[in-house]
């Protein structure tokens, strides 16, 4: 196209007078754009315009250099989220079956009796350098929201934010072909969209889809003694990141590729099929922020087996090498007190926390669906998907992070397991014996032994879990300066798998409502207990 001298000297000159660009105040004028390319795009010329030898050739461009953060590590940290939507009003509706209320993947409004809507939107910036395969990752990821809550995606906005005037059209053209590909791959129709001049490319979809409101999986749901399984590889984060650094090696880009543009359509299928109790996907907060809701949401407690986790080629590797966005932080930030990682290697932490982009399908199934649903998984070609963890007793959202087999701490776990389900004579009667009763050689009456069977019922389990009783025993215990309690229900709550951590909080609960004489009996007690 010819160039509009006239236009340009008209445009050019208001610029001058104002003293930078018409359409950008930060930018002076000329701008670099004008003396590197010959072209003004305030005048409304093009980058295509440009004389053939000063042309961007578009397959040159690399995706990932022209942005900060890449994938969904681009997105607002769960915590900042949470405390700008703790200042917004819940929406209260009874036909509003998921809302904001319980950070769910998607809202899910209810039609009729058989017929829910589900609605998310999703958009980040590019997590790969490959226009085409950018967008078949961003359509796979917006659709996943839909799949994580048991729906069927119909129907998808798009939402571009492109550098127009400096990288070729045809870039966000190949970007739009991926994505309706790979909607038409999901049966999804494409019914529109908007588009922004952006400096930064960003892309996804606002979609729509149907669920039977019996049959829709939240994140509220899971149960004790389910099974967590994953059904994508982890580390996306961490390649996309080393990708930006130049050290992805080829097998890490393709291995990311395929399990980011790989749609989660079967997975979901599968869950609802199998009466799942909970799901959530794998995204932007990681394995540990996504994990956080469910079991925050759902009252229970999580144990995450660090050498089960699937993960793509190279990645612990570049963990290792310290190659971790910062959002990873931000996500274990977020995790807070909730989040037991004694002893765990950094790399595992690493890998839990990463930002994922376009991830699998987190599930909580009972045992024998959590297996049958993994052969079945295989059998389709979803060689990844595995059991990673599991979901021990009810409370008020922790995970702990341990290995599968022999650790200490999964030997915890299954000691705290079984006292959540047991009644007094495996954890309550002991401890009336030990600390309540007058001690082992206290003659019997028939009143001790009429305390000692009230607090049996006392301690055993019942709307409140064994754990969290043995917990608020110690801070009583704390509180009243009762050193003989303090001395038994210690030891036993370490038995449990109850953490120092955790004994240390409760004690200092106490000294916040009896002051400084109980700070200095648990300061006193506290350095009696012994080293794990």
């Amino acid at each position: 196209m010819a160039k509009d001298v006239a236009k340009r000297k008209r445009v050019m000159g208001r610029s001058i007078r104002l003293g930078h660009c018409v359409c950008d105040p930060r930018k002076p004028c000329p701008c670099d754009t004008l003396k590197q390319y010959d072209v003004c795009t305030c005048a409304g010329e093009r980058l295509a315009d440009a004389p053939a030898a000063a042309r961007i050739d578009p397959a040159t461009i690399r995706l990932t250099q022209h942005v900060r953060h890449a994938g969904c590590a681009s997105k607002i940290n769960a915590e900042d989220l949470r405390r700008v939507l703790a200042g917004l009003p819940e929406t209260h509706d009874p036909r509003l079956l998921v809302g904001t209320a319980t950070a769910d993947d998607a809202g899910v409004f209810q039609l009729t009796d058989q017929v829910a809507l589900v609605q998310t939107v999703d958009v980040f910036t590019p997590c790969v350098d490959d226009p085409y395969l950018f967008g078949r990752i961003a359509a796979a990821n917006s659709v996943s929201d839909v799949y994580a809550m048991g729906g069927r995606p119909l129907t998808a906005l798009s939402i571009v934010g492109f550098p127009i005037e400096s990288l070729p059209h045809e870039v966000m053209q190949r970007m739009l072909r991926g994505g309706l590909d790979q909607l038409r791959e999901a049966g999804t129709l494409i019914v529109g969209g908007h588009s922004i001049n952006d400096e930064e490319i960003k892309f996804g979809f606002a979609v729509t889809g149907v669920v039977e409101p019996a049959k829709m999986v939240t994140n509220a749901g899971a149960q004790p003694g389910d099974l967590l399984v994953l059904t994508k590889p982890l580390g996306t984060g961490i390649v996309a990141l080393a990708a930006q650094l130049g050290r992805a090696s080829p097998r890490a880009l393709e291995g990311a590729a395929r399990s980011m543009a790989a749609l989660n359509r079967l997975a979901s299928e599968l869950m609802v099929e199998l009466g799942a109790h909970a799901c959530t996907d794998v995204t932007g907060f990681g394995l540990v922020g996504h994990l956080c809701n469910i079991v925050r949401e759902s009252g229970v407690t999580a144990e995450v087996w660090w050498d089960a986790l699937p993960l793509l080629p190279d990645v612990w590797d570049y963990a290792a090498a310290g190659i971790l966005s910062g959002a990873a932080e931000r996500n274990r930030s977020f995790a807070g007190a909730a989040f037991h990682a004694e002893g765990v290697p950094e790399e595992a932490l690493s890998v839990i926390c990463d930002a994922q982009t376009s991830g699998g399908l987190l599930v909580a199934l009972a045992p024998e669906a959590a297996h049958e649903y993994v052969e079945r998984l295989h059998a389709a070609g979803v060689a990844e998907a595995a059991i990673v963890g599991a979901l021990l007793e009810k409370s008020g959202g922790r995970i702990l992070v341990t290995q599968r087999e022999g650790s200490r701490m999964a030997e915890k776990s299954v000691a705290r397991e079984a006292a959540a389900v047991s009644g007094p004579a495996e954890s309550a009667a002991p401890a009336a014996k030990a600390c309540c009763a007058g001690g082992p050689t206290a003659a019997p009456t028939s009143a001790a032994e009429a305390h000692e069977a009230f607090l049996g019922a006392a301690f055993a389990p019942g709307a409140i879990d064994a754990v969290t009783k043995e917990l608020i025993t110690i801070s009583l215990a704390v509180l009243s300066r009762c050193e003989p309690c303090i001395r038994y229900h210690v030891p036993q709550a370490l038995k449990m798998g109850i953490t120092r951590e955790e004994i240390d909080e409760v004690a200092w609960m106490a000294i916040a409502m009896g002051g400084a004489p109980v700070m200095m009996f648990w300061n006193q007690e506290a350095n009696r207990i012994p080293q794990e």
